[in-house]
């Protein structure tokens, strides 16, 4: 039976739209609201140049301060909105088109001819299916202002710069938690794209998972993950930060159903992103869905908050 873990003294606090925790040399907010009202949309749209998704949680938001170095992260709506490609999409875009693109145009071209069907391209002026990258944002917000704290290429053969799954799996009481949804979209019924923001906080660390998952049908899934985690004893201070992305077709995914008769796996963020870990990184990271997406990767940094050389 493995050993009791000692609680820190933390304070928690919630307002009716926020819930916060203070412990150690931290403080963690986490802000969930509704709907943005229509003037919100018409404002941040406006701020963005494009169309907003169709459920959009502008006041939403996760902030992290690490008091003594003044360090600050967040993950919000509008900045990981400011990351959806504005604009023809180019290489490493990752563009997509709808599943019955190739046959709508294939039933208006004359079956006769020998000319190549034309290609088919993306009409908006935007990435409809607001695929991004986002790995949160650091705020300048802190005051005073602190010296910029740079993240950098993490040293694989240092074990504390990396995230321990056996820690993250562990039984351990959870102080605080929160689910922070940051928009969710239906692609006008041709499948779903959102961002959904999650934090534990334990008494040995704070873990983060921001997932951005898209499916279109008949087309592809893809996956963006951003995890962050911190060591209450890390020594210097520093945070790990994850970030990967994955792809591939859709009946890849498809095939992994349970249950053949049953699609309802199809819709749920947890179940996608277990395939398309589980697939060969030659297949998920590599080839995808073979739309060039320079998402596919997986880059694991750190940020030293404390003033102990490395």
């Amino acid at each position: 039976m493995s050993a009791a873990i000692a609680v820190p003294q933390h304070k928690l606090s919630e307002t009716p739209n926020s819930r916060t925790i203070e412990i150690n040399d931290w403080v963690i907010v986490a802000s969930t609201n509704p709907i943005s009202s229509a003037s919100e949309c018409d404002a941040l749209q406006a701020s963005l140049g494009f169309p907003l998704p169709e459920m959009t949680f502008g006041s939403n938001y996760l902030s992290l301060e690490h008091r003594p170095s003044g360090w600050k992260m967040m993950f919000d709506t509008h900045n990981a909105l400011k990351c959806v490609k504005e604009g023809q999409l180019g290489e490493g875009d990752g563009g997509v088109k709808v599943g019955y693109a190739d046959a709508w145009l294939k039933s208006r071209t004359d079956p006769g001819t020998n000319l190549p069907l034309p290609v088919t391209v993306a009409a908006k002026h935007y990435d409809w299916t607001y695929t991004m990258t986002y790995p949160g944002h650091h705020s300048d917000a802190v005051e005073p202002p602190s010296p910029s704290i740079p993240w950098i290429d993490a040293d694989p053969e240092n074990p504390s710069h990396s995230i321990p799954l056996s820690e993250l799996t562990r039984p351990d009481p959870i102080l605080f938690y929160a689910e922070i949804p940051l928009f969710e979209d239906e692609l006008h019924d041709n499948g779903s794209s959102n961002l959904l923001v999650r934090i534990r906080v334990m008494p040995t660390c704070i873990f983060i998972l921001s997932r951005f998952t898209l499916r279109v049908d008949n087309v592809l899934f893809r996956t963006h993950d951003t995890r962050m985690y911190h060591s209450f004893t890390s020594s210097p201070s520093l945070v790990v930060r994850q970030v990967s992305g994955w792809e591939t077709p859709y009946d890849r995914v498809k095939r992994r159903l349970p249950s053949r008769n049953d699609l309802t796996p199809l819709t749920d963020a947890n179940f996608i992103a277990k395939v398309l870990t589980e697939l060969p990184v030659a297949e998920s990271q590599q080839t995808g869905a073979k739309t060039g997406w320079r998402g596919l990767r997986t880059k694991v940094e750190v940020a030293v908050l404390g003033r102990d050389e490395l």
